[in-house]
């Protein structure tokens, strides 16, 4: 590591981004920098089109800023190439989506073990290496099944046993309760920090959500292109308020 590797286990400088919209250039992230401490839980709220998604895209490597500096467990993304940036994610990064993104014609057993099988691991292993975690999110039963046959939460919940079957330093969670149920919604929400914080992993997740964001150890606003801090008891997104 140099002499100016992070203390932090993830470290945002000075990220900016813009998409070119016709004849207009239409600024997302500007100047956004942010550290988190190794085991964090980070809450991210913020408007429609405020460049949450842009923000975990990054994170994960998925896309390069056009400026500023992003490290993840001491290994600094932004110094990597597209195929470094790919493969760094597939071993160190868990993705969690909105709409689940489950592959329908694969069972829920084959859903969870595609990451490790694409990292070239053997079968056997991959499936071995599930078992446990479909059990820990109750679906060990179900291993057979196929996506359509689950209720929403339980498409989530392979998902979450998909984002975490290669082990990662990281987990990003992009509106993961945003299609469920409020009853579903916090069972599930409770089972990912469960099985992400309390392991010691970092969360990172976009939400609108008051009472998500109110379970995170710190909640950061993406306003006008930069991350701000926002006190527990007072954080505001389109009007709604967190719990304290």
């Amino acid at each position: 590591m140099g002499a100016d590797a992070p203390v932090a286990f993830i470290r945002l400088i000075g990220l900016s981004k813009a998409y070119q919209e016709g004849d207009r250039r239409r600024v997302v992230l500007e100047d956004a920098s942010a550290e988190f401490a190794r085991g964090e839980f980070v809450a991210l709220l913020g408007r429609s089109g405020s460049g949450k998604s842009t923000l975990l895209n990054l994170v994960s490597g998925i896309d390069a800023p056009d400026a500023g500096r992003i490290w993840v467990g001491g290994q600094e993304l932004t110094a990597l190439g597209e195929r470094e940036r790919t493969l760094f994610r597939r071993r160190n990064i868990g993705f969690i989506f909105q709409f689940f993104n489950l592959i329908p014609t694969l069972s829920v057993l084959e859903n969870v073990t595609l990451p490790l099988e694409l990292g070239g691991a053997p079968v056997r292993d991959a499936r071995r290496a599930a078992e446990p975690l479909l059990d820990a999110v109750g679906l060990l039963d179900r291993a057979a099944t196929y996506p359509d046959k689950l209720s929403g939460g339980e498409q989530q919940r392979v998902a979450i046993a998909r984002a975490l079957i290669h082990d990662p330093l990281l987990v990003l969670a992009d509106e993961p309760t945003g299609n469920l149920d409020e009853g579903t919604g916090g069972s599930v929400l409770a089972l990912l920090d469960q099985l992400t914080r309390q392991a010691g992993k970092n969360l990172l997740m976009v939400t609108h959500n008051s009472e998500s964001a109110a379970r995170a150890d710190r909640v950061f606003r993406l306003h006008q292109g930069r991350l701000e801090p926002c006190p527990r008891e007072h954080c505001a997104d389109d009007g709604v308020v967190t719990h304290s």
